[in-house]
Formats: C-alpha cells, sequence, structure tokens
C-alpha cells in the first residue's frame, strides 16, 4: 500500500529494505536462516543446509560470510496485509568493509547483531559506525542467548555506550532491543523468550521506516553489487531510488567519468526468497536485478535513457596492503594450472576490480606482473585461493602496506586497533611480541571467562605475518581482531620474520636421505617423493641465514651396513602450511607459486650462486 507525503514523494508500506550487521561469528546468517523458515520460504519436507546464504565454498570452509547476499520473506501486518522484507546479510569482517559500505545504500535501517556473552566487538563498531553514517535506524538483537556466560544487561549497557561513542543521534540511541537465539528460531522483547521469531519480525515493521520515493521522476538507479549469468549476461543489483523501469526498456548507463552509454534492461528480477522471480516493471523504493546488460560496473547509475541524472557515487576507504601478482616463473610452470599467461591473468584481475570497489589493480613497469591493492590480508588471500581454484597458476609477492604522503611531505603508514583476548598466563609473550613490533597499548582489562583483553594501537606493517607466531605463542586459543585506525607517522623499523629458510640446492626428488641431513637444520615443509627445484623453500631454520640444503641427495649403496640404523630412516612429519600461513611466512626477498593442486614458496632469485652474488653486493653496498 502507497500513502502519499506530498510533492509527488510516496511511502511504500509494502516494502522494507534492511541489512543485517554484525561482528564475525555473531550469528547472522544463522538469524537469516531463522527466518527464512518461518516466514514459510521453504517446503515443510525441504531438506536445507545450515547457513543457507553462505552459498561460496570458501564461506562455508572458513566459516564467514565474504559477499553481501539478498534474500526477501514476506509477513503478514497487523492489518493482515502481507510486506515484503528485502534481507541483505552483510560479512563481518573488516577486510570486507567495501561490501559494507555498498549495501548501507540500499537500506533503510539495520538488525544489529551482539553476542550476549562477547557483547560488542571491534568489528561492531565498524559496521555499526557505517549504519550510522547513513542515518539508519537500528534494531539491537542480543542473539545467542542460550550460552552458559551470556550477560545480556551488560551487552546491552556496552551497546549503548558504543552508539553514544560513534556519534548516534537521540533518535537512534533509542533503539528497540530484541533477545534471540537464532540457532532454534526464538525472539522475545525480554530475556524470557518466545517460541518463534514473531517479536523480531513485529519489531521490525514497527521501527525499520518503509522506503519514501519519488515515484514520478524519471528513473533512477545505483548499481552496488553485479554478477555473471551466462544466459543472460551481466546482472546489476541496486535499488530503485526513483521512478519506474519495464523489462526490455532502453535506458543509459552513467560512467564514473559522466560518459552516457545506450543500454537496454532486457530482463528484470526481484527477490523472492531464495529465488529471483522474473518481473515485468519495478518501481522504486525496491530492490532490483536488471539483466542483459554489457559492461556495466559497480558505482555507475542506470538511468532514464531521455533524462539521464547520476545519483553519487559508492565511496569506499582506500585500501591498505597490496600484493604483486605475477605470471608463474618458476622451472614448474604451466604443468598444474589451466590459465597462467599474462593475458589471462590481466582480464581476472581487472575482472574482480570491477565487482570489488575496495579492490585496486595496476599495471607494472613489465607486463607480466600487477600490483593489487586491498583491505587487509584477508581479503587478498581470499582472491587468491578463489582464482586458485579456478584454474589460474600464478605468483605472489609478501604483503607489504602503502604508505602516504602527510601534509609537511613526511611519510604516513596504516595503523590498525588491535583487540586481542588470552590467557593470564601467556599475556607477558603476547605484550613483548607487540612491544617489538611497535604496537602501543591503549588498555587492559580481565574478561568474566578468565581470560584478559588488550587493546593496542599497532602500525599495519607490525601485523604483516603476526597471526601464525600469536596463535603459536597462546597455544591456538588467542583471540585476535582487528580495526582501520587511520594514518599517523612512520613507526620505525618492525622486524618481519626471526627465523630463515631452508632452500633446496637443486632441481630433483626429495629422498629420505636427504631430508634427514636437512631435518638437523631445521623443521621441513616437505616430505620424501616431493618434486622440487632448485631455490625453493623447503624449510625453516633459526640460524641467522638462509640455509641451503640437497634434499634429493640420495645414500650411495654398498656392500655393506655401517649399522642397523641405515635399514630405516625415520623423519619427523613434515609442517604442512595452509594459504594463509604461507602468505604470512613470506620473506622480502622469497614468491608464492600458487597453483590449482599446490602452492610453493620460492626464492625471488632462484639460482644459488647468483644469490649469494646479490647478498654479498648488498653487504657491501649497506657497509
Amino acid at each position: 500500500m502507497c500513502v502519499k507525503e506530498g510533492n509527488m514523494l510516496v511511502r511504500r508500506n509494502e516494502i522494507r529494505n534492511i541489512a543485517i550487521i554484525a561482528h564475525v561469528d555473531h550469528g547472522k546468517t544463522t538469524l537469516v536462516d531463522g527466518m527464512l523458515r518461518q516466514a514459510r520460504v521453504f517446503r515443510e519436507n525441504q531438506f536445507v543446509m545450515e547457513r543457507v546464504l553462505d552459498s561460496n565454498a570458501l564461506e562455508r570452509e572458513r566459516g564467514i560470510t565474504i559477499l553481501a547476499k539478498h534474500t526477501a520473506v514476506e509477513i503478514p501486518d497487523e492489518n493482515g496485509r502481507l510486506v515484503k522484507i528485502n534481507i541483505v546479510d552483510t560479512p563481518g569482517h573488516a577486510d570486507f568493509g567495501g561490501e559494507v559500505e555498498r549495501v548501507m545504500n540500499m537500506v533503510d535501517g539495520v538488525l544489529l547483531l551482539v553476542d550476549a556473552a562477547e557483547g560488542p566487538m571491534p568489528q561492531t563498531r565498524f559496521v555499526l559506525k557505517k549504519a550510522l553514517e547513513r542515518g539508519h535506524r537500528a534494531i539491537v538483537v542480543i542473539n545467542k542467548m542460550d550460552r552458559k556466560d551470556a550477560e545480556p544487561d551488560r551487552t546491552l549497557n556496552q551497546t549503548f555506550d558504543l552508539f553514544i561513542e560513534l556519534g548516534a543521534t537521540e533518535e537512534q540511541a533509542e533503539f528497540p532491543v530484541i533477545y534471540a537465539n537464532g540457532l532454534t528460531g526464538q525472539s522475545g522483547t525480554t530475556p524470557e523468550m518466545g517460541p518463534d521469531l514473531h517479536p523480531l519480525f513485529e519489531a521490525i515493521l514497527k521501527h525499520i521506516p518503509a522506503p519514501v520515493v519519488d515515484a514520478e521522476s524519471p528513473f533512477q538507479l545505483l548499481v552496488t553489487n553485479l554478477f555473471y549469468d551466462e544466459y543472460r549476461g551481466m546482472s546489476a543489483i541496486g535499488r530503485i531510488h526513483a521512478g519506474k523501469i519495464f523489462a526490455g526498456q532502453t535506458i543509459a548507463r552513467i560512467k564514473r567519468s559522466g560518459e552516457i552509454v545506450p543500454e537496454k534492461a532486457r530482463y528484470l528480477f526481484v527477490y523472492q526468497g531464495l529465488e529471483k522471480r522474473e518481473v515485468e516493471q519495478a518501481e522504486a523504493g525496491e530492490i532490483i536485478v536488471v539483466s542483459g546488460l554489457e559492461n556495466v560496473e559497480i558505482g555507475e547509475t542506470l538511468a532514464d535513457f531521455n533524462e539521464p541524472v547520476a545519483l553519487p557515487p559508492i565511496e569506499v576507504e582506500e585500501p591498505t596492503v597490496r600484493m604483486t601478482f605475477g605470471v608463474n616463473t618458476s622451472p614448474f610452470a604451466g604443468k598444474e594450472g589451466k590459465w597462467g599467461t599474462s593475458r589471462k591473468l590481466r582480464e581476472r584481475l581487472f575482472e574482480e576490480a570491477r565487482n570489488n570497489v575496495a579492490l585496486r589493480v595496476e599495471e607494472t613497469d613489465t607486463s607480466d606482473a600487477f600490483l593489487v591493492s586491498g583491505r587487509g590480508e584477508l581479503q587478498l588471500a581470499i582472491l587468491i585461493e578463489t582464482m586458485r581454484r579456478e584454474g589460474y597458476e600464478f605468483q605472489v609477492s609478501r604483503p607489504e602496506v602503502i604508505f602516504r604522503q602527510g601534509e609537511n611531505g613526511e611519510t604516513l603508514e596504516p595503523y590498525e586497533e588491535l583487540h586481542i583476548d588470552t590467557s593470564p598466563d601467556t599475556v607477558g609473550t603476547v605484550v613483548e611480541m607487540l612491544g617489538s613490533r611497535r604496537g602501543k597499548m591503549i588498555n587492559m582489562t580481565d574478561n568474566s571467562d578468565n581470560t584478559v583483553h588488550l587493546t593496542y594501537l599497532i602500525p599495519t606493517r607490525g601485523l604483516l605475518g603476526f597471526r601464525y607466531q600469536f596463535l603459536t605463542a597462546t597455544k591456538g586459543m588467542g583471540v585476535m581482531n582487528t580495526l582501520f585506525h587511520g594514518y599517523e607517522e612512520l613507526a620505525g623499523p618492525i622486524p618481519s620474520r626471526l627465523t630463515n629458510s631452508i632452500v633446496a640446492w637443486e632441481t630433483g626428488v626429495t629422498t629420505n636421505y636427504g631430508l634427514k641431513n636437512a631435518e638437523e637444520r631445521g623443521t621441513l615443509f616437505v616430505g620424501p617423493g616431493v618434486p622440487v627445484y632448485e631455490g625453493m623453500v623447503v624449510g625453516e631454520t633459526q640460524r641467522g641465514s638462509e640455509v641451503v640444503v640437497n634434499v634429493c641427495k640420495k645414500k650411495h649403496l654398498t656392500n655393506m651396513r655401517s649399522s642397523n640404523k641405515d635399514i630405516e630412516v625415520r623423519l619427523t612429519p613434515p609442517r604442512v602450511m595452509s594459504l594463509d600461513e604461507a602468505i604470512e611466512f613470506l620473506a622480502d626477498d622469497e614468491l608464492l607459486e600458487v597453483t590449482p593442486l599446490s602452492f610453493r614458496i620460492r626464492k625471488k632469485i632462484l639460482d644459488t650462486e647468483e644469490r649469494g652474488k646479490q647478498a654479498k653486493r648488498e653487504k657491501e653496498l649497506f657497509d
């Protein structure tokens, strides 16, 4: 039902557009599962996997949301009329903040999920700040009420303090509160929850404003997301800000540069549950999919062909970390990958930059290497893993921070606000590690679960390669979260890696005998029977410089054995690194070779003799 507001403005009471925002692992996607079930989106006997919106294989493996997802449910209002609720599930990790910032353009309010035991976490601050800056109202959902250590009163007080701290208006600070357990699909206005999510649905209808739109103005839509359909071509997702659109209509695509290109909106879709339903027309206030476009990009405006007026483009924070992506130049190049040429690599990276506004891709002096900049190590690692699974073969450098020049010509670097929870036994070790990385302690408090919470301000450089060392020092029990703080003056030298590499001396296949000799010098990354090449990193040593070993060496056969121990060589199982650990391990003179089947750490200069000459020249230059 539309209600006229005057001056051609109309309030569309039959629609609500909301985003669900929260810190990582506070239950956003699980709560959406419950909302879909109770809105009868699924058939009674239909099998539905958990976290149904995390459709990306990487999202399911890592248990995090990477891409913003869209769905819609219909629920009756107090008069029995059906109201459509467009729901956007957003990432909780700050590295994917570009997704969050885009989504805020499409919605009129947010559900802020907060864990009843953990309270507001660092990335709760990040996503809430973006929502408040857009002027959105929030419904606070205190989730996971079934936890034994749940403290809803403390969580509510901390959440209110956070709203005030982030500069919420008086209206925004008077937020409604819903207590919920997304896993069991329960909610209530008090900690004594009801049997279903009806109180949550009621709160959305009551407190999230219906879109107020200009239905008679020329058509306008800001493209906030893209996906490719092999049958219908490129599809653009966005909210209609004004006017209406018909299937098959000729429209104008206004580029960021201001150039206007004619397009045809061949197909129109709206969201209905997990499906996209084809429609003949759509009006302002609705989130739609326009398919069959040619070269549309995020941040462009789709507008009326006769009266094209651009909307303000999406602005996201600048990247802080970058890596070099290059064509694989190792001796094993071309053996495992499907795509490995510079042309294919270039096409894929620039396609990613089109779909991800938080990512930047730049050409370099050479045609086979590209600079890729993002919001953090995790965002770049997800891109690497995605491309690897698609069949690409390439090599990447160690991540490095992006410096800036200050007003007075001084060098500035990015800083992070680091939050750590660890046991009292390991606090001393963690404090010592962060001190050596130029971290400044801001706060230190005791948590209710007998852990210690540390808050630090630390250069982003100090966090590169830190996570694995931190998990080792805390025996895997420590938790760390980061939030971009801003640019400040250069902090000075920071030690990157305290260990050195064990490097293969020749190309061949590893043997027990060769590995046994190498094992005495440190920890190995490979076992017997593994193909290696000269310059490939096969282990880690505590020594002050790299160690070159022949891991392919064979024992000369004789008729005599010196002792029974020669009959069988027992090796310690090698350390198998994940992609994230391999990226963290890289030194400045190393690269990571990435293929669909494996990833190998290698030296930039593979030739052992040439590498020695280079080190000698650098030492003479330094002296």
